[in-house]
């Protein structure tokens, strides 16, 4: 392997690496390199062709000596033999050193200067060595927690799964002892930003440090909310709030000293963005940012709207772009956290108050409704879940996150609440979404400490206390089952949803006692 880092070093190092480019230089090249267009706005426009998604099923980690007694093997985290990664990453270098150009980049990684990991990044594409410039930090770190992380991107070279022990063409292997991801046959610029954030998941837990797949804002009075939530539940729209400074949309630690934002930018979803309705996201797509797969009108205006090529269009931008950012990107402890689900059975109240026990519970579940249309296959409503809301980008054990979840909520004395952004008063198809205004009403109070010591009734089936009052939502909204004509069908959907989890749940071997009696009940 000593002469295949050697290798990794001389193709940094060599006459056709472009090196730490700046935005217009990264542009311009990607421009000539006809790998995209500008936009009426000025943003750079790529296709990623035929993935215009992660491949989680293409995802490997190396078993070697530094991950074979942490790594919680199995069909997320699949194993791949040293020899084989050593094999396939001596190919690819192979194949990128007969490109007539490549583009290196020193970025990092933890706005926390304690717990940063410096990042190199050598990619075939400008446009994904300007996708990592403007998702992970700028600088390079003087100091820092961690040795650098060497990302490999060479999209054209396709892997050959008979030989090299791969599961496709397409291939995302990560070497904890070897500091290397190698990303190949796929052109997706999420695998970057998603392979560094399994990188710190496995990292920073070993610092003493939580790991989170959340969003995080903050008022001016240094009180910090979180908010956790899977595709489709409102994580970023309820988190960019004029009101508080954005901390970061999607990755973050939790330190002994408080919250700080893993990545330095943003990518956020564009499908039916507006300047009306998320003004923040919609002007941050400018000069400098990218956006993926959206379809361009004739005068190069996107067309949000259009999904011809995938409803998973998005943006990336650098955080700045956001006018309220918190720079650096770090605050206090959190105050609030904020669970987001958007169930589609009607079931699960608008919001519930969370003990600590219960928090754990949820987090470990990471619960939230895939509708019908969305998918392939997908006729009616399906409950989903997600361990602590991104199993696919955690490489150790789960429960040790959500211990960790526990131990700092009541260190820190935080309020939890778990909130329904989706249907009420009946099934998807019956019932109507919930409305957006109340949602922010209740997630302002939750934040705002308004419900710390409200009343409340307990929700016999799902296991937790309903607050009674909530200034701006009215109080039939606020009991799921007086929303239902029919409560016997209510409390029927109720029990089958409450089974789902009792079900999911049983897959947490390592759980508490007591985190297993927070869950819902059925009688």
């Amino acid at each position: 392997m000593a002469t295949t880092l050697l290798k990794i070093e001389e193709l940094i190092n060599g006459a056709d690496v472009k090196r730490n480019l700046t935005v217009p230089e990264l542009v311009e090249e990607a421009i000539q390199n006809g790998e995209g267009v500008l936009t009426k706005d000025g943003a750079l426009s790529v296709s990623t062709g035929k993935f215009t998604g992660r491949s989680p099923k293409d995802k490997f980690v190396v078993q070697d000596e530094v991950s074979n007694h942490l790594v919680d093997w199995g069909p997320v985290n699949q194993p791949i033999a040293e020899e084989k990664f050593t094999a396939l990453l001596d190919k690819v270098l192979t194949h990128l050193e007969q490109k007539q150009k490549l583009y290196y980049l020193e970025a990092s990684a933890g706005a926390d200067e304690h717990y940063t990991l410096p990042v190199r990044a050598i990619t075939e594409y400008a446009w994904h060595s300007l996708f990592a410039k403007q998702l992970f930090l700028r600088e390079w770190p003087t100091k820092g927690a961690f040795d650098p992380f060497t990302v490999i991107y060479a999209p054209s070279y396709k892997a050959d799964p008979a030989v090299d022990g791969t599961n496709s063409e397409t291939f995302i292997l990560v070497s904890f002892a070897k500091r290397t991801i190698l990303i190949g046959g796929t052109e997706y610029g999420g695998e970057i930003k998603k392979s560094i954030f399994s990188v710190m998941n496995f990292l920073l837990p070993e610092q003493h440090v939580l790991s989170m797949h959340c969003s995080a804002n903050v008022n001016d009075a240094n009180e910090t909310a979180l908010f956790f939530g899977l595709s489709g539940t409102g994580k970023t729209t309820l988190s960019a709030d004029p009101e508080r400074h954005l901390i970061g949309d999607d990755e973050h630690g939790w330190s002994p000293d408080g919250v700080f934002n893993i990545e330095g930018g943003c990518y956020a979803k564009t499908i039916n963005l507006s300047r009306e309705n998320e003004p923040q996201i919609y002007d941050a797509i400018r000069f400098g940012s990218l956006i993926e797969n959206v379809v361009l009108n004739d005068d190069r205006s996107p067309d949000y709207k259009n999904i011809s090529l995938t409803e998973n269009t998005r943006a990336a931008y650098p955080i700045d772009f956001i006018d309220n950012a918190m720079l650096p990107s770090r605050a206090g402890h959190p105050n609030t956290i904020v669970f987001l689900t958007a169930d589609a059975y009607g079931v699960l109240p608008p919001i519930s108050k969370l003990t600590k026990e219960q928090a754990m519970y949820h987090f470990l579940s990471g619960y939230t409704s895939k509708l019908a249309g969305t998918e392939r296959g997908v006729t009616e409503p399906q409950a989903t879940f997600s361990t602590c809301f991104g199993s696919p980008f955690l490489p150790l054990a789960p429960e040790r996150y959500a211990d960790m979840l526990g131990t700092l909520i009541e260190k820190h004395d935080v309020d939890v609440y778990l909130v329904n952004t989706g249907w009420t008063g009946g099934v998807y198809g019956e019932g109507s979404r919930m409305k957006l205004a109340y949602t922010r009403a209740m997630v302002n109070a939750a934040v705002n400490g308004e419900l710390r010591d409200v009343e409340t009734i307990r929700h016999d089936i799902f296991n937790v206390d309903i607050p009674v009052d909530i200034k701006g939502v009215p109080r039939d909204v606020l009991n799921p089952r007086d929303t239902w004509k029919d409560s016997a069908k209510y409390d029927a959907e109720a029990r089958a949803l409450a089974i789902k989890f009792q079900d999911n749940f049983k897959r947490f071997t390592k759980a508490n006692e007591s985190v297993i009696a927070a869950g819902p009940i059925v009688f």
